[in-house]
């Protein structure tokens, strides 16, 4: 079968994220699939752009026998204008293009999957010209998402355009691949057809948890100093972001002085803001350390004894939560803890761990506690119970699996 999916921010292990589409793409080509990604040339998520030659409207790349398809589009940085000139010149890169990827290619399958829904217009052409059936795969709910995040009026231009697009994509699509397990009530709303629907969910990389990681000098140093107290580690390792909500971990924290430490890796636009509060706090058993490579991130979870994970109140999350940072912890054998109010739990589902709800810093630091005064063997089952699920679920090679499945049906 011959693959060409559309996605806009797709990333690699040389570029950084979107991981999700290389993850895929890799497993269907070891299934003896061809798989081309069609991508821009910036994305605001990937720590490291494709290069294209001086003044070149596009490049091709194979990564581990992944074709990509650069197509050059302008930076931009934040969520402005300069982002949706990004998101035009791409898609009408596209489509001006789409005559000759079919030529190049001959897809059977076109997916359509950059976030937004408006590249089910450059997608939809691309499969008419090859005949190819057409499937749109949904990360986030759009235009739901920013007008929910962002206070957007149905009535704003954006808006109206979004909603145009996805209204078209859950009509035009031959098949409708969400991420997330509970939206299949609102694309009816939509008028998405039940038998279209399918979940695929996000997934991990087994190699990546092989016993190859090996955490840096630096922070081995620093974990050796803070294992010296004798207390319980919790461990977070992601972003320091709004949505992530930090405040809630620290103030966490402060209950448990003395108690428990807590050693947090990552960056973001929280952390400057959440180290001063840490210092005008005092809060000494608060750790916050730089981000690692997402190598590393199996080795520093070796070193904790607890995980952590925490939201905010969202009224988005009733739709599903899907994040790459709990299957790590997962894969790592780690009990959690999940400050969360979602439509699905995986600590709930897997028993690795204790659920609480969001911003409730008591309630969070009770579960630590409680995970705590277990004996090593009682959190060592916790741990073993949800690595167990997300190779039972949640492997790119079963995911991969079940993508096909789904195309075929």
């Amino acid at each position: 079968m011959n693959i060409l999916l559309l996605n806009h921010y797709a990333g690699s292990l040389q570029h950084g994220m979107e991981y999700r589409p290389f993850y895929l793409a890799r497993e269907w080509v070891k299934a003896g699939h061809q798989v081309h990604i069609v991508a821009a040339s910036f994305a605001h998520v990937r720590s490291v752009q494709p290069t294209l030659p001086h003044g070149a409207a596009s490049a091709t790349q194979v990564i581990e026998g992944v074709h990509y398809h650069w197509y050059a589009t302008p930076s931009y940085s934040g969520n402005g204008l300069g982002r949706i000139k990004n998101m035009l010149v791409f898609m009408r890169a596209v489509k001006k293009n789409a005559a000759q990827l079919v030529k190049t290619i001959q897809p059977d399958v076109v997916i359509a999957s950059s976030t937004y829904p408006m590249d089910i217009g450059p997608a939809q052409k691309i499969a008419k010209l090859s005949k190819a059936q057409l499937v749109y795969e949904v990360h986030d709910l759009w235009p739901l998402s920013p007008k929910t995040l962002g206070n957007m009026s149905d009535w704003h231009p954006f808006i109206m355009w979004v909603q145009w697009a996805e209204d078209k994509a859950y009509k035009v699509a031959n098949k409708v691949v969400s991420m997330l397990p509970k939206t299949l009530q609102y694309m009816q709303s939509r008028g998405l057809d039940e038998k279209k629907w399918s979940h695929v969910p996000n997934g991990i990389d087994v190699s990546e948890w092989q016993g190859n990681s090996v955490l840096n000098a630096k922070h081995q140093q620093a974990i050796q100093i803070i294992a010296q107290k004798g207390l319980p580690m919790v461990g977070y390792a992601g972003a320091h972001g709004v949505a992530n909500a930090m405040d809630t971990l620290l103030d966490t924290a402060a209950l448990l002085k003395g108690q428990i430490e807590f050693v947090l890796v990552g960056k973001g636009p929280e952390k400057e803001r959440l180290m001063q509060r840490v210092t005008q706090e005092n809060l000494s058993n608060v750790h916050l350390l730089d981000s690692v490579p997402k190598i590393e991130i199996p080795a520093f979870l070796e070193c904790m004894n607890i995980a952590y994970i925490g939201w905010h109140p969202n009224p988005l999350y009733r739709f599903g939560i899907a994040p790459n940072k709990l299957m790590d912890y997962m894969m790592a054998a780690k009990p959690i803890v999940h400050s969360v109010e979602a439509g699905n739990d995986l600590v709930q589902e897997a028993n690795c761990g204790v659920s609480v709800p969001p911003n409730q810093p008591q309630a969070a630091a009770n579960a630590i506690l409680q995970l705590a005064q277990l004996s090593p063997s009682q959190q060592q089952q916790l741990g073993q119970n949800g690595r167990h699920y997300v190779m039972q679920h949640h492997t790119y090679k079963a995911l991969a699996d079940q993508f096909i499945k789904i195309l075929q049906s």
